[in-house]
């Protein structure tokens, strides 16, 4: 799943990282994602910002490939932007030798937690709204596994390719927009 040669994923490089390290930008990239194309106009409305901000960060975005125009909408100067990518994706140890590529990162990594955690307490508060049956489809789980790095990376690959099977099918009358948040890494309690 996150691996560069994913055409549904834009894989960061070290110009691109920085580009999407930046709040307004971030917030950018999730709204077209989830709506869809949108004007800089219609982004700051959306985002609560100006349109001048919205048209200059999305320029930016631009230039490293994060967005591109839909060329299908629009008319005379009215721009429409559109993400070309599902998901981003980075390896963090390809930034590991570089401190701001490395704070970018982190950075990142901390801005998507606090979003997967907003995106899980809002499921949270609003699940009675749903029906039985999707409250019953809705999981909640954590394991605790014993592997070695190898084992780790084979486990998170093998997940990678059961979420792009079921990516794959088409979707169906009754889907609904589904957040699958994994997360695996080393126990943060000191070793015995």
């Amino acid at each position: 799943m996150d691996t560069p040669d994913n055409p549904r994923l834009a894989h960061l490089d070290s110009a691109s990282l920085r580009v999407l390290a930046h709040p307004l930008r971030t917030r950018l990239i999730a709204a077209l994602r989830l709506y869809g194309p949108a004007t800089s106009t219609g982004l700051a409305k959306r985002l609560d910002t100006n349109t001048g901000a919205t048209s200059y960060h999305l320029r930016q975005l631009e230039a490293v490939g994060l967005v591109i125009e839909d060329s299908h909408r629009g008319t005379g100067r009215e721009r429409w932007w559109k993400s070309p990518h599902e998901g981003t994706s980075w390896v963090t140890t390809e930034f590991i030798d570089d401190p701001d590529d490395r704070a970018a990162a982190d950075w990142l990594i901390g801005t998507y937690a606090q979003m997967n955690a907003q995106w899980h307490n809002d499921w949270l508060a609003a699940r009675h709204q749903w029906s039985r049956e999707w409250q019953d489809a809705a999981g909640d789980s954590s394991f605790e596994l014993f592997l070695n790095a190898e084992q780790l990376s084979a486990l998170n690959r093998e997940l990678g390719e059961v979420i792009d099977r079921h990516t794959q099918g088409g979707q169906q009358a009754d889907a609904e927009r589904v957040k699958v948040l994994l997360y695996s890494f080393p126990a943060p309690e000191p070793r015995l």
